[in-house]
């Protein structure tokens, strides 16, 4: 597996998530009733649409490789998989096949700063992510340099937990369920608080969509899933 260094700022984010790596897959289920899978599946059917120019993809924040999986068993592009937590990105690997394997290449590296060639890749993903790179706008810069002009970039992300939803139950959900399922699932609650934080802190959809026309996308739109808990962007590199 291809490692770069990691900046000391991100590496509470990748201790947390290392941490709960074993258990990763089990609590997204778990806390998202599975529909987690149907929005992943939606991200890439938005990435692959018709007019993608040929190359490699990028799937940014790739944890335990379900988007890779999902981008591969759609196309037959060349995959890397970054993300700055390698316990992830090693429980990931089980998942992969021979032929998987083959296209699918995990990376550790920060997405802010990507170890990829200017214009080099056709597309990006970034499946929960986002929140956790920051400062936000540079690792949408840096995205927007490694996709190459007329590329897509498909963003999958909580909406932000500023807005009162269903009556307010889903906040409680967020401050006081959550953490609580986390723990008693992985043993470990500070990821799931954190998680928890991020959304709350996290911006409104149309906030993100003039981040990444601020940074080279145009054409920017998005779409509510599961009635605004979760939003997909998608946009094209001028």
């Amino acid at each position: 597996m291809a490692e770069l260094p990691v900046p000391g700022d991100n590496r509470r984010v990748a201790g947390m998530f290392g941490r709960v790596a074993g258990r990763y897959d089990l609590l997204n289920h778990l806390l998202s009733a599975g529909l987690d899978i149907a929005w992943r599946r939606a991200m890439v059917r938005a990435l692959l649409a018709p007019g993608l120019p040929p190359g490699p993809i990028l799937d940014l924040a790739a944890g335990t490789l379900d988007v890779s999986i999902a981008i591969a068993r759609r196309s037959d592009r060349p995959i890397l998989a970054a993300d700055v937590c390698e316990p992830m990105l090693r429980a990931g690997l089980g998942k992969l096949d021979t032929a998987l394997g083959r296209r699918i290449h995990p990376t550790v590296a920060d997405g802010r700063v990507l170890p990829l060639p200017d214009a080099s890749v056709a597309g990006a993903t970034i499946a929960f992510g986002i929140r956790n790179i920051r400062p936000r706008p540079e690792a949408l810069a840096e995205l927007a340099r490694v996709i190459r002009p007329g590329g897509r970039l498909a963003i999958l992300e909580f909406g932000t937990g500023k807005r009162r939803m269903w009556g307010g139950l889903y906040n409680f959900y967020l401050r006081n369920i959550l953490p609580r399922i986390g723990k008693l699932i992985s043993g470990d609650d500070e990821a799931y608080r954190y998680l928890a934080a991020t959304i709350s802190e996290f911006p409104e959809e149309s906030v993100l969509a003039e981040e990444m026309r601020q940074a080279g996308f145009a054409s920017v739109d998005y779409r509510a899933m599961a009635g605004g808990i979760v939003f997909l962007h998608a946009g094209v590199k001028k």
